[in-house]
């Protein structure tokens, strides 16, 4: 029997107030129903962000280091039940087992992290210009946050979202991907059981129509972080700007390989393979651009097309199985559109471009790793993010022109160079419009000590995750203090 799954507001499990339920389904065998979930409403989302403002003085009054121990028992539970957590997140969104105990895995290092800066919200002391006098700025939490999360890290983005937001000091209204709200609901059930106050995550299950846009809405949710489609995140930014929340949004990448004619080529093929189709091309910093030097180009193409051809498809809980189904019909659909638009645009397809159906495989959905050559950089495949597992290969005479095409795009997220020269690598560090770089790696592996995030159209405001500018930047304001005791009236820039 599937797991009747319930939404959690002011410290209870309840169903949606009308009633109305949808079903989530394990995208590599469709007949297994994992749990029926509550289809949520505007009065759910009123009576979530209610509890979460009742909750709010309560919460913040705790001193930050108390806020921080909440989360280490967190992370410490997350730690004793990751693999249990893991096998949910590929049953529920696809991904081989290796990756969904990564998923967990980032869960619980932001955990820890997040539950340090317990004990290190700094701000800024100065000195004063007048005599007997000090000068600090101080991190002050905002209030109540809605929380937007995509369906391709079911555990890690919402951490990422959640443990900050939690260490401020602020309560959440949290909104998971319809595609994975069992995920959402075993982390905050651990939330629960790591010892938070009622109100204080409240657990909202829906879809964005009905349950996220009258939370984004809501004139009691004071900011708003969002993790999904550009053109989702467009709107809500217009509907914040309008009512003046603070809004963040990352909204995916389209992010090139450059491999240049002295890279290490077994090292760029694998990165590139894992770039690629790693969580089968469902990452916002997936590699699906390899700008390859013209002198090497026929021989990586052919390197790389047999180490695609030979991944191993199937049920990701299959230990041997190297890449699994794409999360939905929705996105096999959007997938095979894309693949019919690069053969329609003249770009070469030399590997796979239709759904796997061998053996039990055919219960689900999955697509062959997709291989394009001779691509242009103008084409739509070459410059618009298709969130699957399909790559495009593009040549380039140097390291100049690579720079070029891989910036031509209208995201900033990741990139990478496999060169052995350091000025190479050099050059492409100062070059490269992204957020991420990374040198002799794949364009996958941020890591939760340092901001999460890239230029352009790929997001808006501060990033996720921790280090200077970062997620504090964005689940805190400023305080300014200036202290005065001299027991006089001093008068700042005034001349005496």
């Amino acid at each position: 029997m599937p797991e009747k799954i319930k939404n959690f507001i002011n410290g209870q499990w309840v169903d949606a107030t009308g009633g109305k339920t949808f079903e989530s389904r394990n995208p590599a065998d469709y007949r297994d129903v994992i749990g029926i979930v509550p289809d949520s409403d505007e009065k759910d989302v009123n009576a979530a962000v209610k509890a979460a403002r009742a909750a709010y003085p309560i919460w913040s009054a705790i001193p930050a280091p108390k806020r921080g121990e909440i989360l280490y028992r967190a992370a410490e539970i997350l730690a004793k039940r990751k693999q249990e957590l893991g096998e949910c997140v590929t049953r529920e969104m696809g991904k081989v087992i290796a990756e969904g105990l990564g998923d967990v895995q980032e869960a619980i290092d932001i955990s820890y992290y997040m539950a340090g800066e317990g004990r290190r919200l700094s701000g800024e002391t100065v000195p004063s210009e007048l005599a007997n006098k000090d000068a600090k700025s101080v991190r002050v939490p905002i209030g109540v946050f809605g929380l937007i999360t995509p369906w391709n890290f079911p555990i890690a983005i919402p951490s990422w979202k959640i443990t900050p937001a939690l260490i401020a000091g602020n309560t959440v209204v949290f909104k998971p991907a319809e595609e994975t709200p069992v995920c959402a609901t075993r982390f905050v059930e651990i939330l629960e059981e790591a010892g938070l106050l009622p109100g204080v995550v409240n657990l909202v299950h829906g879809f964005g129509e009905t349950a996220g846009e009258p939370m984004v809405r809501h004139p009691g949710v004071d900011a708003v972080a969002f993790t999904g489609s550009n053109e989702v995140g467009s709107r809500l930014a217009g509907i914040c700007g309008t009512l003046q929340k603070h809004f963040m949004m990352e909204t995916g990448g389209k992010n090139p390989i450059i491999i240049m004619d002295d890279a290490d080529l077994n090292l760029a093929v694998e990165g590139a393979l894992w770039g690629g189709f790693g969580t089968t091309g469902q990452r916002c910093t997936a590699a699906s651009r390899l700008i390859v030097h013209q002198r090497i180009y026929d021989q990586f193409v052919k390197a790389f097309s047999k180490r695609a051809e030979d991944l191993v498809m199937g049920n990701g809980l299959d230990q041997r199985v190297q890449m699994g189904p794409v999360v939905s019909f929705a996105q096999q659909e959007k997938v095979l559109s894309y693949i019919e638009i690069g053969k329609r645009e003249g770009a070469k397809l030399i590997l796979g471009g239709k759904l796997y159906r061998r053996g039990k495989a055919a219960l689900g959905t999955f697509i062959e790793p997709t291989i394009f050559v001779d691509v242009k950089p103008s084409m739509r495949i070459a410059k618009e993010e298709i969130f699957g597992p399909v790559v495009s290969i593009l040549r380039v005479k140097n390291l100049h022109e690579a720079i070029k095409v891989a910036n031509d795009v209208s995201f900033g997220l990741s990139a990478a160079i496999y060169s052995q020269n350091v000025n190479h690598t050099a050059i492409a560090e100062r070059d490269l419009d992204v957020g991420l770089i990374y040198i002799n790696a794949s364009t996958i592996g941020a890591e939760v000590q340092l901001p999460f995030g890239g230029t352009k159209r790929t997001g808006l405001g501060p990033r996720d995750a921790g280090g200077r500018g970062g997620a504090l930047d964005f689940y805190t304001k400023w305080k300014v203090i200036y202290r005065d005791f001299s027991g006089t009236l001093q008068k700042a820039q005034i001349d005496n």
